[in-house]
């Protein structure tokens, strides 16, 4: 009688990996009972309630700075309105090189597996959000604000030379900061209702995009050879500078009548934006410490982000 010998399971620091299959079997069905259409979710023909934040306040840039507590409540709110156009012209601009990403993923893999399909579902749901974010943007009167035209540049180099364990760590770096944000911002009572619809949807929907990101994330840490790995601890601390960097566009303080310079130079000495940043980002950063990312000199470039307390 032959005996069949099973090979061992993946595992790293966290446990055994699930299986690939599974996790989308799961995320699939996920989806299938807890998916939106923004345009028919949300009521865009609504007028914007009066005296409502368009994003919290704690979560403004400036906020507790000495330019903030000089500034009038209006100016405030209407800073909080330019700086969520801001965030949303970024979640939108990493949401394209995500959709480019994920496509390069999937393109060698079999095309009826789940996890092909859970792909081209969050591909889907991207497109939704991009569109939704866009919306969001011309229903708020604020003008749209494209990042550096460095960081934009920088961002084909990814696209195109990105290897898959990067891909999935750059992933997370751009999901997971905006999620907690919009975690503290969906239930508060003090944002613009349809703000907190855009918010409740991206959340709900981001959590299946960040599980299958972190499951593919581990699984390639294991089986990629050395240098990708260094790679990857090196291209996601490079990564987090430019994210940290393109997570406030200094020209929402100009657009508000307030002098730039002043404003970036209080913006990186206020301990309340650092802690808002790390907060935003430590379940990320241990994540990655875990599963091995955060060595050597990565670990250095991200320290010197902003995001690593």
């Amino acid at each position: 009688m032959t005996s069949t010998i099973e090979p061992p399971a993946l595992r790293d620091a966290l446990g055994p990996l699930k299986d690939r299959e599974q996790v989308a079997e799961r995320l699939l069905e996920s989806s299938a009972r807890h998916s939106f259409d923004p345009d028919t979710e949300l009521d865009w023909d609504a007028p914007l309630a009066e005296g409502k934040w368009f994003w919290p306040p704690e979560l403004v840039s400036l906020y507790d700075t000495p330019l903030w507590r000089r500034m009038s409540e209006e100016q405030r709110m209407e800073l909080a309105r330019h700086e969520a156009a801001a965030l949303a012209s970024l979640g939108i601009w990493f949401e394209i090189i995500l959709m480019q990403l994920l496509v390069r993923h999937i393109y060698d893999k079999p095309v009826t597996s789940a996890h092909v399909r859970y792909a081209l579902t969050e591909i889907a749901d991207e497109c939704r959000h991009s569109k939704m974010f866009a919306r969001m943007i011309q229903k708020s009167g604020s003008p749209t604000y494209p990042v550096a035209p460095l960081h934009h540049n920088l961002a084909r180099i990814l696209k195109t030379v990105s290897t898959t364990p990067g891909s999935f760590a750059a992933t997370l770096l751009g999901e997971e900061i905006l999620d907690w944000m919009q975690r503290l911002t969906f239930p508060d009572e003090r944002v613009q209702p349809l703000v907190r619809g855009i918010t409740r949807i991206h959340v709900v929907e981001e959590a299946r995009h960040v599980r299958y990101a972190r499951e593919e994330l581990r699984r390639q840490m294991v089986t990629c050879p050395r240098w990708e790995a260094e790679l990857t601890r090196l291209s996601s601390g490079q990564a987090a500078r430019v994210f940290a960097v393109a997570f406030v566009n200094p020209q929402v303080y100009e657009n508000v009548g307030l002098d730039r310079r002043e404003a970036v130079a209080q913006v990186r000495a206020s301990g309340h934006r650092r802690e808002v940043m790390r907060s935003g980002a430590r379940r990320l950063t241990d994540f990655l410490d875990d599963i091995g990312v955060m060595r050597g000199f990565g670990r250095r470039l991200w320290r010197s982000s902003g995001l690593l307390a």
